[in-house]
């Protein structure tokens, strides 16, 4: 067999920086040098690993089936440049620091790549982490102290098409300060002009602190995803539905945040929303009845359905924005709506919402039927949570048939004649909001 004076070439530079045998499955190198020369020379399955230090160029993944990390997560910084990924599949990269003004990429032609267990942190040209390919990976990481317009992570995809299948968990998303009125999202998942596109993604097991850079955190431009098992504290940012259609929001944990839609057939349910100001839910305002496939303007919610919420804050817990076009066709049912305003659920004169099984206390319900007056019980658990106690009114309250609600926050089964509100009463409750140990670069 007759080898390329290319190949030949990065066979010797590998060598003279660490002997690796004929079949090794980690292979440990001690530069940026050796460590494009072992890729260049990979063999399916090997995990390269790079030596603790601060390096700044790019580096070409160019074979499938491999993984690329540092030696220890955290103690290898890229001030610039990074890794660019070719026409490969089955890529893993894990462990880096992408500091100063290096990010990443993962192209089309990169197909079910992972990105786990790095830290993108600092200001940069663009988003921190760009997702293009389909049935991408990205979990474990850190980005954290953007200060300047531009979102963490953004997905993506082909021209007028869509990334798919993108799954996001367990990342640590803190400390984004911009100060603009738009533009500085934790997470970005397509665009307005790819919003009819459905891009299967699920968003969920996340940490959400100090997103203050937008008012969404986590921004849906692109139709039939999940958001689900977030936490969000301390942030402006709320989880926004702000394009496309059919996307389940579920069992999300927020505090100070809150639940924005437009567009239509959204299903918001099991939801924990305490805000200690107002609008925990809110009903998006329509500046037209359906938007076009390029449209930027807000869609009417139509049709959505916002069930078996636990909803507490002041002023207006639910609400809507004022628009051209009042939210149509949508469901309110079996919520506990917890508050002291005088208008606890506040529409928009002409909406049309069916409203059913909601107990409301504290306030006035500001709905003209299908709700109950009466003190849920909520006590708060040893996590912080107002969970329902024995006895509760919302016990074996709820009315009318919701087949995809089966379980509630707590991924705990509902069973019988289910209960109002996100828990469904039991004396053993496992949930807990997502701290820090949770989510990034060091947790299991």
């Amino acid at each position: 067999m007759i080898r390329s004076l290319a190949a030949i070439a990065a066979a010797a530079l590998l060598s003279s920086f660490v002997h690796v045998p004929a079949h090794a499955a980690v292979v440990a190198v001690s530069s940026t040098a050796s460590l494009q020369a072992a890729i260049d020379t990979a063999r399916s399955g090997q995990r390269i690993e790079l030596a603790d230090g601060v390096h700044a160029g790019t580096i070409k993944i160019t074979r499938s089936d491999i993984t690329v990390a540092a030696r220890r997560a955290g103690g290898t910084v890229f001030t610039s440049g990074g890794f660019a990924l070719g026409a490969v599949r089955g890529v893993t990269v894990e462990g880096f620091v992408f500091d100063g003004t290096s990010t990443m990429s993962v192209p089309v032609e990169a197909q079910a790549t992972r990105i786990t267990r790095n830290t993108y942190n600092g200001n940069k040209d663009g988003a921190s982490l760009t997702v293009s390919a389909d049935d991408v990976q990205v979990d474990h990481n850190t980005f954290s102290n953007r200060s300047n317009e531009g979102v963490y992570l953004q997905v993506t995809g082909s021209g007028t098409e869509i990334a798919k299948r993108t799954w996001i968990h367990h990342n640590y998303f803190y400390n984004h300060s911009f100060s603009g009125s738009n533009g500085g999202e934790s997470i970005r998942l397509g665009y307005s002009h790819k919003q009819s596109k459905s891009a299967y993604a699920v968003i969920e097991h996340n940490l959400f602190e100090k997103a203050n850079g937008d008012p969404e955190a986590i921004s849906v431009k692109s139709s039939d995803n999940t958001v689900r098992f977030n936490t969000i504290r301390d942030s402006k940012g709320y989880i926004v539905l702000r394009h496309g259609n059919r996307t389940a929001v579920e069992g999300n944990l927020l505090f100070g945040s809150g639940i924005r839609f437009h567009g239509n057939d959204h299903k918001v349910f099991n939801n924990y929303v305490q805000n200690t100001g107002d609008r925990a839910i809110v009903f998006g305002k329509g500046s037209e009845t359906d938007s076009g496939p390029t449209s930027t303007s807000h869609d009417r919610p139509d049709r959505v359905t916002v069930a078996f919420n636990t909803l507490v804050g002041s002023g207006a817990v639910v609400d809507s924005d004022t628009g051209t076009h009042a939210p149509k066709d949508c469901v309110l049912a079996n919520n506990v709506i917890q508050g002291s305003s005088s208008k606890l659920v506040d529409m928009m004169s002409g909406s049309t919402v069916k409203y059913e099984g909601n107990i409301v206390w504290g306030g006035t319900a500001g709905m003209p039927n299908g709700y109950k007056t009466v003190d849920p019980k909520l006590v708060r658990d040893a996590n912080g949570l107002l969970r329902l106690a024995s006895g509760s009114p919302a016990v074996n309250a709820s009315v009318g048939t919701y087949s995809y609600v089966t379980r509630d926050f707590d991924l705990q089964a509902r069973s019988g004649t289910r209960d109002v509100g996100a828990d469904e009463y039991n004396s053993s409750a496992v949930r807990k909001p997502l701290t820090k140990a949770d989510v990034g670069v060091s947790a299991p």
